[in-house]
């Protein structure tokens, strides 16, 4: 009776092999704990997608006590590092070497048109190689400039009919914080690398190393094989997962506004469903070399460049923007994004994890249905 069971003895001490495998292979954990952690530092840390302290040249060509004004609130700026020069040559010499983003050209009678027309004629040269930086700094030079004009406007008692009156409300990161933005992203590629490349060496290396004739040899069945062999490496990924979500939570301040249950059922939707990329993978490939490559390409790259997680979907070509709704990793990045900063918003929550579940049930069925249990 007890070997009609599915937990029996023989599963049991297959899932116990396993585990003494992992434990004796130190790269697993470094993979699925050191590796997590140093992404969450450098993304955390290191990675900011805000432009602040901008090297930038102002150029005046007549000095007066409105310049000196507007000079003095690109100073306390925080986007700007602004440096005076006396000529437009000097200030583009620096700007050819490299040591300017931009310079500031206040060409003519700025002052005098600035406060009589409200449309003071500043010169913008930029350095376009980074387009995204160039912009900012578009959009940040136009903001000191229309809270300039407003202060002198009323400490003159003059006024201007201002072309735009703009109230901006940002919600979920109000105070714009890249990292808040960043680090629930990086909790997916920590769980893809755990789910899928480890997965992915899983079979390979078992051919590899000649241990998979005996592994064939015992009474397991394929479902018992199937599951003992990615059974460690969910409960593997789910404690990476609750490691990189104490790191994000408690070291760097991430805010955290969802369910925490929801977290746990999106985090084993996704963890089932990169398994199961990662098994088939390594049960097609013999070579563990071409299996880790097949699932960077397939799997970890497409979570870093395709998912939302630093690249906006919405701005990449429709062939791309189709090709992403192939990757699981699309969804999961909703799901913390909105679970991380905006709270439980269930018309987004919802249609993302009906996809990853689909997403599991469909690649781990293919991948079970070709698990291999004969040596041809």
């Amino acid at each position: 009776m007890k070997k009609k069971l599915f937990f029996n003895n023989r599963l049991y001490a297959f899932i116990r092999k396993e585990w003494i495998q992992i434990l004796r292979d130190p790269s697993s954990f470094v993979i699925a704990f050191v590796l997590p952690a140093i992404l969450l530092f450098l993304f955390g840390y290191g990675v900011s997608l805000d432009a602040i302290h901008l090297p930038v040249g102002i150029v005046v060509e007549h000095p007066t006590r409105l310049s000196s004004s507007f000079e003095s609130s690109l100073k306390n700026s925080i986007y700007f590092s602004p440096l005076s020069y006396q000529t437009i040559q000097k200030a583009q010499l620096d700007f050819q070497k490299g040591r300017l983003i931009g310079i500031i050209w206040l060409r003519g009678n700025w002052s005098r048109e600035s406060l009589a027309f409200g449309k003071g004629t500043i010169q913008t040269i930029v350095n376009g190689t980074d387009a995204n930086t160039a912009r900012l700094l578009e959009g940040y030079l136009l903001g000191v400039w229309t809270g300039w004009l407003k202060r002198e406007m009323i400490d003159q008692n003059i006024q201007l009919s201002m072309p735009i009156s703009q109230e901006i409300r940002v919600w979920f990161n109000p105070a714009l914080i890249t990292k808040d933005y960043l680090v629930p992203g990086i909790i997916v590629i920590n769980m893809t690398v755990v789910g899928a490349l480890l997965t992915s060496l899983v079979v390979a290396r078992e051919w590899e190393r000649g241990t998979m004739e005996a592994m064939l040899a015992t009474p397991l069945t394929k479902l018992e094989h199937f599951v003992g062999k990615l059974l460690p490496y969910f409960i593997l990924g789910m404690g990476g997962m609750i490691f990189s979500f104490l790191l994000a939570v408690f070291l760097f301040k991430v805010p955290f506004r969802g369910s925490f249950w929801m977290l746990i059922l999106s985090s084993v939707f996704f963890l089932l469903a990169v398994l199961g990329i990662g098994a088939l993978i390594s049960n097609i490939s013999r070579n563990s070399f071409v299996a880790s490559m097949v699932a960077i390409v397939t799997s970890y790259l497409p979570a870093f460049m395709l998912s939302g997680f630093i690249f906006d979907i919405q701005s990449m070509p429709v062939a791309i923007q189709f090709l992403t709704f192939f990757f699981p990793a699309r969804y999961f990045v909703s799901i913390l994004q909105t679970l991380f900063l905006a709270g439980n918003v269930w018309s987004v929550l919802s249609w993302n994890l009906l996809v990853l579940f689909f997403f599991g049930v469909v690649v781990n069925g293919l991948c079970y249905i070709s698990w291999k249990r004969r040596l041809e």
